[in-house]
């Protein structure tokens, strides 16, 4: 059996111009949620935007992905960075996995430092739910100012 991931990102449809620089970093480095495929070799099979509120693509995306062998999606980063903070995105995570049967990881680069502070004061992640949901991309100031 193969130690290979097969992965799929939706990205926030307000960055839908992103060329996902910070993502592939992140991945070829196994930096913020990818973290968990340390020993793991990855297969990037899908990228796509979640089609704008209330995230139309959710719906499709993930129908695609699975027919290209995903294992896992991973709802990007800026899906919780970006202000307002997507606030569908526990629905899309349940989604996913009930419709498609698919894990689904909240996260791909580390949190940048300048995403870090503007939240941070602004109170945002204080409920445990969002303390939960960043998580994964937290990382350590040092990472992420590399992310800035």
């Amino acid at each position: 059996m193969s130690d290979e991931i097969k992965i799929g990102i939706i990205i926030c449809d307000r960055y839908s111009g992103c060329a996902g620089g910070k993502c592939l970093r992140a991945l070829n480095n196994r930096e913020g949620a990818f973290s968990i495929y340390k020993d793991k070799d990855v297969k990037l099979v899908g990228y796509t935007a979640c089609g704008g509120c209330p995230g139309g693509n959710i719906e499709y995306a993930p129908e695609e992905m699975k027919k290209n062998g995903v294992d896992v999606i991973h709802l990007a980063t800026g899906l919780v960075v970006g202000y307002p903070p997507c606030s569908r995105i526990t629905r899309f995570q349940d989604f996913i996995r009930e419709k498609y049967g698919l894990d689904v990881v909240v996260g791909t680069h580390p949190i940048p430092q300048n995403y870090y502070e503007t939240h941070t004061a602004l109170r945002t992640w204080e409920s445990p739910k969002w303390k939960e949901i960043i998580q994964p991309t937290l990382a350590d100031e040092e990472t992420r100012l590399l992310y800035d």
